[in-house]
């Protein structure tokens, strides 16, 4: 990367979500349209960005150079559209908005894919594992809850009446425990399925060294 953009980036990736959201009238009049372009594209978001920060700015009665803005982001999109950079984009879950030029989409998109592929398979063995997780959560309840159901059934205390409704709850519990078993085991194995996916994947994705 060209040195002179160390020395504004930082600055200017304190506005990378926000725009100029949080800018005052001086910081709007006084930024480098280039260097905020430049970290705009090199995030991966299109031109029409500058249309957030000109919203923002207006109300300070400031007006962005586009064409400072343009010529950032046009370098900045050549930084993003960088093979390694994309797959590590993919691969934490960016969203490609069909920034990179023609002549380096391909290429680009082979990268992100290959690291959004990676991305997924995460992402799944994580939902598996917290969904495992819950369920085990519902579980440990529902036996509880028959415990004590029959505790009740055979307490001095309980009438007839109740005794028929707590046998009614402890079919219905005993049911569900059987349910949740049944899932909790069918999505262990799907996590074990995916695990086992994911660490060939990777060993694949490592083989294409990006």
């Amino acid at each position: 990367m060209n040195s002179k953009w160390l020395n504004v980036l930082v600055p200017v990736a304190l506005l990378g979500l926000s725009g100029c959201a949080t800018m005052n009238a001086d910081e709007c009049a006084t930024s480098d349209w280039t260097a905020i372009g430049f970290e705009d594209g090199s995030r991966g978001h299109t031109a029409d960005r500058l249309g957030s920060h000109r919203k923002a700015c207006a109300k300070h009665g400031v007006t962005p150079d586009f064409a400072a803005y343009q010529r950032g982001h046009a370098q900045g999109v050549e930084t993003f559209c960088e093979p390694g950079r994309a797959f590590n984009y993919g691969a934490n879950g960016g969203k490609y908005s069909g920034v990179c030029p023609a002549d380096m989409e391909p290429e680009f998109l082979q990268a992100y894919n290959a690291g959004h592929k990676l991305h997924s398979l995460r992402s799944s063995v994580s939902a598996a594992s917290s969904m495992i997780y819950s369920k085990e959560q519902e579980l440990e309840r529902t036996e509880k809850r028959v415990v004590a159901a029959e505790a009740s059934v055979i307490s001095d205390q309980a009438t007839s009446e109740e005794r028929v409704l707590l046998l009614d709850e402890l079919k219905d519990l005993s049911e569900r425990k059987g349910q949740l078993e049944a899932e909790i085991k069918q999505l262990i194995a799907d996590r074990a399925r995916i695990e086992q996916e994911l660490q060939h994947y990777e060993q694949t994705v490592t083989a294409y060294r990006y």
